[in-house]
């Protein structure tokens, strides 16, 4: 009898504690403003998506803050990064849209990388990637229509790609070094407009690029079939819109290469990463996780998203970190071979 109540006793002092700390964090943000800082300039991609969420996420946080939008480019996302895991308040007052392939860069062991990712307070990725495909994508008069046939077509596909480091050129050299397929990147290119035009003009014959960004951007070439998709990555399968495309998992066949390719695809299972600093208040930690994914079902979220042609396939903080693990524990020799191919020029 005694011990029973002692443990009544304990559990009602736990829940006190618990009601009374969420209290606390909800009287924080009571008429706060709250800084949501991005690592890129004003009007990208990245900063569209943090202005769109941070007009929808005080709504859903006890004490309905507003959200300061804090531009702060540098370093392709990792000025902001190394500032968030280490200079930046740890009271709840400041979150950050994270570069999709910045932990990548610190499991790389990347000297300008200066925290774990595994210690910051994660919220959750907006974009799983789930509605998207990264495409190997040709011109419709490209002889090869399958992967098959570009093997034994006797001649590479001459893909356009931008600097060195950026996703269209690493995957380039990935399938080309991994895959076995005769792929030809030609860099220098400013995006992938530039890239558009010279597959109109014929200077190469296709890129590599995600099928939303094609839609979205090339919605002509698209349309009118110019254009032909013969391998996606980025995904564990087939896109329901690209049935007959492969993915790159399905080409390869021994482990290493496929741990190659899985730490490789990371950056697109959290597309739109959102962080706050380590060690912030559990109440508020708890607040605002599950703030930030009351957002991605909430209907007037969802039309605004949906004009901007922004992807909504959320995963939450605990999916993330579980991708964040997978990616730390990959072998030190799959990673450095990875590095290793993508700091070649092809």
């Amino acid at each position: 009898m005694r011990y029973s109540h002692q443990m009544l006793c304990a559990s009602s002092i736990a829940l006190g504690l618990l009601i009374s700390s969420r209290g606390m964090a909800e009287d924080f943000y009571n008429g706060r403003s709250v800084r949501l800082v991005v690592g890129t300039s004003a009007g990208g991609g990245a900063d569209i998506t943090a202005r769109l969420l941070s007009r929808h996420l005080g709504r859903q946080i006890p004490g309905n803050p507003s959200f300061a939008i804090v531009n702060q480019p540098g370093g392709g996302g990792l000025v902001l990064a190394n500032r968030i895991a280490n200079a930046a308040p740890r009271d709840g007052s400041e979150i950050a849209a994270m570069e999709r392939a910045i932990p990548q860069l610190a499991y790389m062991g990347d000297p300008q990388v200066r925290f774990d990712p595994m210690k910051l307070t994660w919220l959750g990725s907006l974009s799983s990637y789930k509605n998207d495909a990264f495409m190997l994508l040709v011109n419709t008069e490209f002889p090869a229509n399958t992967v098959e046939q570009l093997k034994s077509a006797g001649q590479p596909v001459r893909v356009g790609a931008s600097r060195q480091g950026s996703t269209n050129l690493s995957f380039a050299l990935l399938a080309k070094q991994v895959m076995g397929l005769p792929v030809e990147a030609i860099s220098g290119y400013a995006g992938t407009a530039k890239i558009a035009l010279a597959m109109q003009s014929k200077e190469v014959d296709g890129q590599f690029i995600g099928l939303v960004s094609i839609q979205a951007t090339q919605q002509d070439m698209w349309q009118r079939k110019l254009v032909k998709p013969l391998l996606q990555l980025g995904r564990r399968d087939r896109h329901p819109d690209l049935p007959d495309v492969p993915t790159g998992r399905e080409l390869i066949k021994d482990a290493d290469g496929l741990a190659l390719l899985e730490f490789a695809e990371l950056p697109f299972f959290m597309a739109q990463s959102y962080v706050a600093p380590p060690e912030i208040p559990a109440a508020r930690a708890a607040i605002l996780r599950a703030a930030f994914m009351r957002v991605t079902t909430d209907a007037q979220y969802i039309a605004d998203a949906k004009k901007l042609q922004i992807d909504n396939s959320p995963i939450d903080h605990k999916d993330l970190e579980q991708l964040l693990i997978r990616a730390r524990d990959t072998p030190k020799s799959v990673i450095d071979a990875y590095a290793k191919i993508i700091g070649t020029n092809g």
